[in-house]
């Protein structure tokens, strides 16, 4: 594979900082720390140290940027092949990639002794964990391997919130564990619509992704069943487990609706790819917003709000 053993091109020291900025491939971090600041206001019950969601933010970043560091390593074959990706700073043969494997153990590092020094030692070996389990078992193993990739692998972008919830309570209770679950389950129909999209790019460098192996049909399928079960799991912070009131009941309802309303417009069309971009880009916003919905429902404000009208509800129905 030539493209990467070129050496590294650059017309300044600003170039340089760039490529290795686009090596973290950026635009995916922010739902990653937006699912760890959720978790963080629902341990802290809407009261959290603005110093600690700022070191365990930063923390996240770095933790995140390592793994898609490496994941650029390891896809450089992959990344070469394809005309979308071959300008990437590895393939492009702008950073060698032994310099961005160092890159990357060096965000893992500061990653890892940021939690371990200013937060505690469990959100420190659950960030690790994340890099561990995206790199090895998906990329090295699922990847390339499995239609199911995204499924298994999918766990790697749910430790975010276990993350954000040890470092708040320094340990992982069942809460978190349905926050873990609710965006493993949310993974599928997100990333499956996005390989809908993009399924020659797949079948040209031999990824085994859904749409390339079953197709169309069965993909829409499975994110249809995967969007009918994350919707009601979204509810289960509610009802047990009593951790959100009406304001997120009021998120969760809407933007489950239109999510479920997307998955079954995809299902009657699977080759739109119109559709596939549409149910791709809402996904994000769903996530974005249903965590949006759990920090502003933890808040005390909000909290007091709710029962307010669980007892005037309550009244009106004994008076009635």
């Amino acid at each position: 594979m030539t493209g990467t053993t070129f050496s590294p091109l650059h017309e300044n020291f600003l170039a340089v900082i760039k490529s290795y900025y686009q090596l973290t491939k950026p635009r995916i971090i922010p739902l990653l720390l937006i699912t760890t600041a959720a978790a963080m206001w629902i341990a802290g019950k809407g009261q959290v140290d603005p110093r600690q969601v700022l070191i365990v933010l930063l923390g996240g970043t770095l933790a995140a940027a390592s793994a898609q560091t490496f994941n650029c390593v390891y896809d450089r074959d992959i990344d070469y092949e394809m005309l979308r990706t071959r300008s990437r700073p590895i393939p492009s043969g702008r950073v060698h990639p032994r310099h961005a494997i160092v890159f990357a153990c060096i965000l893992g590092i500061l990653s890892f002794t940021l939690f371990a020094v200013f937060v505690n030692l469990l959100s420190a070996l659950l960030a690790l964990c994340g890099i561990g389990f995206y790199m090895l078992v998906y990329t090295h193993w699922l990847k390339r391997t499995s239609t199911q990739n995204i499924v298994i692998g999918g766990a790697a972008g749910s430790i975010p919130p276990l993350v954000g919830w040890a470092a708040v309570t320094g340990d992982l209770s069942w809460t978190a564990w349905l926050l873990f679950l609710t965006i493993f389950l949310w993974t599928p129909p997100h990333f499956w619509a996005l390989a809908l999209m993009i399924r020659d790019d797949y079948a040209q460098v031999n990824i085994p992704m859904l749409p390339v192996v079953k197709g169309e049909e069965t993909t829409v399928k499975q994110i249809w069943l995967y969007t009918l079960l994350v919707v009601p799991v979204s509810f289960l912070l509610i009802y047990p487990l009593g951790e959100a009131g009406i304001v997120y009941g009021l998120f969760a309802a809407i933007l489950g609706g239109i999510f479920v309303r997307k998955a079954w417009q995809l299902q009657q069309a699977p080759q739109d790819k119109q559709l596939a971009k549409s149910m791709f880009k809402y996904s994000i916003l769903y996530m974005m917003l249903l965590c949006t919905g759990m920090v502003v429902d933890s808040l005390p404000a909000m909290h007091q709000i709710t029962v307010t009208v669980v007892e005037y509800l309550s009244s009106f129905a004994c008076n009635a």
